[in-house]
């Protein structure tokens, strides 16, 4: 959505928001080294993102500088409880074409991921 050279140098962390659900927050987790870059495209990133939804989802960018090394494996450990989720409730959909295709889409993403 945002380009390779940006998801190379940070991922979202999570989505902040005031209780109206108004003045949304990204926070992005900032490889270190790659925090000047970030900050100089925190609009267009907030600009894309809006873009891809179709709407002002994204007012504020915020930068959590990180370690490459450490998140590769937070996001590994992610990755894996997210594919037994998907695989539990998987199982549960009776609809067998239905369920091949949501196989092929994961495992799709997946490959595309690794």
């Amino acid at each position: 959505m945002v380009g390779r050279e940006i998801s190379n140098a940070c991922y979202p962390d999570t989505i902040k928001m005031s209780k109206d659900m108004t003045n949304r927050t990204l926070i992005l987790n900032v490889i270190h080294g790659k925090e000047m870059e970030i900050e100089y495209k925190k609009k267009e990133i907030a600009d894309k993102i809006n873009s891809f939804f179709g709407y002002s989802c994204i007012g504020h960018i915020k930068m959590k500088v990180v370690q490459e090394r450490r998140d590769k494996k937070i996001m590994n450990k992610t990755k894996k409880k997210i594919e037994k989720k998907f695989e539990k409730n998987l199982d549960k959909v009776r609809n067998i074409d239905l369920k091949n295709s949501l196989d092929q889409l994961i495992n799709a993403f997946n490959k595309k991921h690794d």
